[in-house]
């Protein structure tokens, strides 16, 4: 019997608590959703396993260095999050998967990328009115971009405490945007404007998207320093694809470098989702937040695009304003399918991935701003 309790007293079940199997069925839902629905695979599958191991009696994970003896694996995985490397990785992928073309083409889809932070600033006021602080407020509000690098790199510099709960709410609604945007696309149009056809956009040359990317990076980074790791890392990734001169080096960054970094980065943030972290009142808050930042954001850009209309004589499809948020291209896709669900001939995924690339570009600056303006 002494044996029997011996050997029992070596595993880690006595260690196993009733917080850890709830989060156990979180887990569970989050993988659901990742491999039976395919909503953003690619990073909710390492968030979630990430997560698993946060909730089990691990040994040597997570445990920092004490004198001689060195850390656990994912205390120095992690610090690609802490040291804030890998969502600027990201955004250099980002930029070389990501043809700039329909922006440069139509630059009046800035406009639509700029209305979608509507959304964040309006969540920003209204976390604050709930009683998070201004630091929390702004990393929450940055849901509303539906940009997981950069939410996770605005948690990191401004409300690292609260770095799980905003990563899962922002992939989460970025994997939901077939669910969450075509209602309230369809509430703020008619048949008729969904209907709109645009005309062809004109060919892009290869000087024009070269000049693109150099000119935005100075403009940005003079205008909002603090972006400059996500704008330089962007804009970089995109000069590699456009050059036609480094094909080896852009397709690394579209391939090896970020799927590396995509594993990584979703493993790191899933750790920290420790069911005494996650299971709190605020972590519900946040996800509520981030549904409404995802929303008014969505309408903004429809909005903006209806306001636009009445001053052009060139009409937009509304539909393509909800592709303001940063959900490259997933958001752009359902612009097109709500647009032929309309008009089965009606194209709209190059017109809308203007205002989607414009909001990949929006979103950093405003996270560089509220790091310029609560950042310490």
């Amino acid at each position: 019997m002494d044996m029997l309790n011996d050997l029992i007293a070596l595993t880690a079940f006595g260690h196993v608590t009733l917080q850890m199997m709830i989060m156990w069925v979180v887990i569970c839902g989050l993988l659901y959703l990742a491999v039976y629905k395919n909503f953003e695979p690619l990073l909710l599958v390492p968030i979630a396993f990430g997560a698993l191991l946060a909730n089990l009696p691990t040994e040597g994970m997570v445990n920092p260095p004490v004198g001689d003896t060195p850390g656990g694996l994912f205390h120095y995985i992690s610090l690609g999050v802490h040291l804030e490397l890998f969502p600027p990785i990201i955004f250099l992928g980002v930029g070389a998967l990501t043809d700039f073309g329909p922006v440069i083409a139509n630059p009046r889809t800035f406009l639509l990328g700029a209305a979608a932070q509507f959304g964040v600033f309006a969540t920003f006021i209204g976390a604050a009115l709930l009683g998070f602080s201004t630091d929390q407020a702004a990393a929450i509000g940055i849901i509303g971009g539906a940009d997981g690098p950069t939410s996770i790199f605005l948690a990191n510099k401004l409300a690292p405490e609260l770095l799980a709960p905003i990563a899962v709410a922002a992939y989460s609604y970025m994997a939901l945007v077939p669910l969450i945007q075509p209602p309230i696309m369809r509430a703020l149009t008619t048949t008729k404007e969904r209907a709109i056809r645009m005309r062809s956009l004109r060919q892009v040359s290869k000087t024009e998207k070269l000049i693109f990317a150099l000119v935005v990076t100075v403009l940005v980074i003079l205008l909002v320093p603090a972006a400059s790791a996500l704008i330089g890392m962007l804009m970089l990734g995109n000069f590699l694809r456009e050059c036609g001169v480094t094909e080896r080096l852009s397709k690394a960054a579209q391939n090896e470098i970020i799927n590396i970094v995509t594993i990584l980065l979703g493993t790191s943030v899933g750790i920290t989702m420790t069911g005494e972290r996650f299971l709190q009142l605020e972590t519900l808050k946040i996800l509520s937040l981030g549904i409404v930042a995802f929303s008014i954001s969505t309408a903004s850009g429809v909005l903006m695009a209806k306001l636009m209309n009445l001053v052009s004589k060139e009409k937009i499809n509304p539909l393509i304003g909800s592709a303001g948020v940063s959900a490259v291209p997933m958001a752009a896709r359902v612009s097109q399918v709500e647009g032929q669900r309309a008009d089965p001939g009606n194209f709209l995924l190059m017109h809308a991935m203007g205002p989607n690339v414009a909001g990949v570009i929006g979103t950093a600056v405003v996270a560089g701003y509220f790091i310029a303006r609560l950042g310490n």
